[in-house]
């Protein structure tokens, strides 16, 4: 259908498979695990693909000891794992029989802690790498806005207009309530699950409100929180923690709430066009979300966070490794400007780096040690 565009993550999983006798490609079904297994498992001398959503597939594994003995110097890709949640035990004796690295490369539509075997059966033999849509540095091919309006998905992103790229996310978000939540056992019904996701699309960027929602949907607090536990598992949603350095200030202690992917969230939201989005009430968070997404998503040894205060100052983004900090202000006006507030809040967390992102074309300082830069611009 198209030119295959290269992944960020495809050297990493190459690096890890000589390094591990399993690696786990995690994420969101339709992210491209798949494209970048089979660009991997070329390059391997040999290498067998099993689709455990394919029946054919599936029923070569009625007896998986015999089946891994068959192909024992293989590098074995297991696609949708979350299929056959039983088999981890059988691969931990199977990798612990032949001792190599490369034995196993696992795909999976769903985050360790749902397929909780593996985290159990395969402790100390199996790497987790999560892939993400394209990141803004995978999208030389389009520009920033194309980018931020479809999100990262590939089908979404490279679809020839507005109109297929909406009409796929749409698509898209009714199979994932339909069939991928009910595949990975919750009994929930799809539109109980549908609506409380649209709810979080109008609540995108907040501090979380449980109370509120669960008011708003006749259910406890504790579902709700359940609901975005399932939401962030499946890679949908990602919970924002507070800032918990030593503050002597009231910080604000819940969680802010992202719909991850910025085009999944204009579908929910009924966002089709450019248009649509620069009148809605929503652009603003919809811009710091897709900046936030992208930043978090690269850099997985760093601690995101949000710094709030109890009286409303606050910073987007707090990046933490070990006592290095990197504070993010993050504007969508092509002239931003800070406040007061601002200038309290960097006192109060004395980061190393302060950066405002923002969409403009070329970086310069707002103030002393702080600058104003793009997305594609931004490093740590």
């Amino acid at each position: 259908m198209h030119n295959i565009i290269p992944r960020e993550i495809t050297e990493t999983v190459r690096t890890r498979l000589k390094n591990f006798p399993a690696v786990a490609l995690l994420g969101a079904r339709q992210v491209g695990k798949t494209t970048i297994a089979g660009i991997v498992i070329d390059q391997f001398p040999k290498s067998i693909y099993l689709d455990l959503e394919r029946p054919a597939d599936l029923n070569k594994l009625t007896d998986p000891e015999a089946f891994f003995e068959q192909f024992n110097d293989h590098l074995i890709c297991l696609d949708e794992i979350q299929r056959l949640p039983d088999i981890f035990p059988i691969l931990r004796g199977f990798i612990d029989r032949h001792g190599r690295n490369g034995q196993f490369l696992i795909l999976g539509s769903a985050s360790r802690d749902l397929i909780r075997q593996s985290a159990e059966s395969l402790a100390g033999r199996i790497s987790y790498i999560e892939t993400t849509p394209f990141n803004h540095k995978e999208t030389a091919f389009c520009d920033s806005a194309t980018h931020w309006l479809k999100g990262g998905y590939p089908r979404s992103l490279l679809s020839g207009n507005d109109d297929i790229s909406f009409q796929w996310r749409e698509d898209y978000i009714r199979t994932f309530l339909e069939r991928d939540i009910p595949q990975l056992g919750f009994q929930l019904p799809a539109n109980t699950i549908g609506r409380f996701w649209r709810m979080l699309a109008h609540c995108h960027g907040q501090v979380l409100n449980a109370s509120k929602l669960a008011g708003s949907m006749g259910v406890s607090s504790h579902t709700i929180r359940k609901y975005i536990d399932l939401l962030e598992q499946t890679f949908m949603v990602r919970t924002l923690v507070p800032y918990s350095g030593n503050i002597k200030k009231r910080l604000v202690k819940s969680p802010k709430v992202y719909i991850r992917d910025s085009g999944i969230l204009h579908a929910l939201l009924d966002i089709e066009t450019m248009e649509d989005l620069f009148g809605h009430p929503v652009y603003g968070s919809s811009f710091e979300g897709f900046v936030i997404e992208n930043i978090v998503s690269r850099l997985p040894r760093w601690e995101p966070s949000f710094y709030r205060t109890s009286n409303g100052a606050e910073i987007d983004l707090v990046l933490t490794r070990g006592t290095k900090k990197i504070a993010v202000e993050i504007k969508s006006s092509t002239t931003p400007k800070l406040t007061q507030r601002f200038w309290n809040c960097i006192d109060d967390i004395s980061p190393d780096k302060t950066v405002v992102i923002a969409p403009v074309d070329s970086p310069y300082p707002i103030a002393d040690q702080v600058m104003v830069m793009s997305l594609a611009d931004f490093n740590v």
